[in-house]
């Protein structure tokens, strides 16, 4: 398929699309994602404010993290297969507009289970819109281009996990955490204008169908980015969703300062982002590793040091740093697993990560609320280094530097069921 041509609902193929209308959309499905990221991740720094108003407990508050991740990786699958024949740019704008009205739910939420209920409304957008969205670049762009378009498209990622939760801090202690979520309500709402003008239309040409992704999860590559996905995302997640209760509790750091050391992070965050994506389209396994190692060391060293404010603050540049390449590194894992149904490895990205985000939001806050923050902390290390030592055994596997093949991560799978290798050479 060309990327300058699309095929229409007959199989004729439209016109080529004008790089100057492709950048535009390219930018809209950009500003799409980051809005859904900021706002799945928005409660982290506002979770004690949150659980105070509805008189919860902080780990009850946790559930506004494990509800989306869960209905995500539900709604990936699901939502992208069952909508395979309508068009994606009318989808996109659908699942938009659902994140605006549930953002404006939450702001204006009574009672507790009416913000779950617009966290299960989040939870469908981002199932839906990152499994369709985050493989159109080489829908919307010429071929020479589809490489930085994609890239743009996934500089939302770091984007929305880095500065949303600092920014959605400050603006909660500046005028309350419902502001917050009024504004992600009206930003979604001003994304939505834009997909309907500078998106095209997007007939489906190359359905998504279960069978697709059953074949995806035979590939050795994919399995073990399933792996790896899960016990980082885990480590960090677990632990990161109850930064705040922790600078509260143990660092005794106030609101300002809190606000300040999450602004930090989210500029060590971006820049983890540049240097991770740039290492990781060569070297993902290494990344993937480097960046687990990290976490595992500032969360197990943060009880400790993280009692003084000057050690609190070095540290969680650190873990911005090696968070910001994370997600860049899985999604490359899974895009060269299947580099020629890019729709099915969105969708495999998707429910993993968000999977594992709702799994280790719960975990922490079971854990929290029977013990400490500390205590989560130190769980969230054991768990990324589980997943150093899952590199580290799969390195001593891989094929001797030079061979003809590039390395595999892992023994290498029968050719039928291989779809691609993410090795290293």
């Amino acid at each position: 398929m060309q990327a300058t041509t699309t095929a229409s609902a007959g199989g004729e193929p439209l016109p080529p699309r004008s790089p100057l209308t492709g950048w535009p959309a390219v930018v809209s499905v950009m500003l799409g994602i980051f809005v859904i990221v900021t706002t799945e991740i928005l409660p982290i720094g506002l979770l004690t404010s949150i659980g105070t108003s509805f008189v919860v407990s902080d780990g009850m508050a946790g559930l506004m993290m494990t509800m989306p991740g869960l209905v995500a990786a539900i709604a990936a699958p699901m939502v992208t297969v069952a909508t395979a024949r309508f068009d994606r740019r009318l989808m996109l704008c659908l699942l938009m507009l659902l994140l605006a009205l549930a953002n404006f739910l939450a702001a204006a939420a009574p009672v507790y289970w009416l913000v779950l209920t617009s966290r299960i409304m989040v939870g469908i957008t981002i199932g839906g819109f990152w499994s369709i969205g985050a493989g159109l670049a080489e829908r919307l762009v010429p071929p020479a281009s589809v490489g930085r378009a994609t890239a743009v498209i996934f500089s939302a990622i770091p984007l929305g996990s880095v500065l949303g939760v600092p920014t959605g801090t400050l603006v909660g202690d500046l005028f309350g955490w419902r502001t917050a979520f009024t504004v992600m309500g009206v930003l979604t709402f001003g994304v939505l204008v834009m997909l309907l003008l500078f998106v095209p239309p997007l007939p489906p040409v190359r359905a998504t169908r279960l069978s697709v992704l059953n074949g995806m999860l035979r590939s050795v590559n994919t399995r073990f980015a399933l792996l790896l996905t899960f016990l980082v995302v885990l480590a960090h997640f677990g632990t990161y969703t109850y930064v705040t209760p922790f600078l509260e509790q143990v660092t005794h750091a106030g609101d300002g300062v809190i606000t300040a050391f999450l602004l930090l992070y989210g500029a060590a965050g971006i820049l983890g982002n540049l240097l991770g994506g740039a290492w990781a389209a060569r070297r993902p396994r290494t990344v993937f590793g480097l960046a687990a190692a990290l976490i595992a060391a500032v969360t197990f060293l943060l009880p400790a040091l993280g009692r003084w404010e000057t050690g609190a603050v070095v540290l969680l540049v650190v873990w911005g740093l090696a968070y910001g390449a994370v997600p860049v590194a899985s999604q490359t894992w899974f895009s060269k697993a299947a580099p020629h149904t890019p729709e099915a490895a969105s969708v495999l990205f998707t429910a993993s990560f968000q999977a594992t985000i709702s799994v280790g939001a719960l975990v922490g806050g079971v854990v929290l609320d029977r013990t400490s923050p500390s205590v989560v902390m130190l769980l969230g290390g054991c768990t990324a280094a589980l997943m150093v030592l899952a590199v580290g055994a799969a390195s001593r596997r891989t094929e001797p530097a030079g061979t003809a093949a590039p390395a595999s991560v892992v023994s290498p799978a029968p050719a039928s069921h291989d779809h691609g290798t993410c090795g290293e050479r």
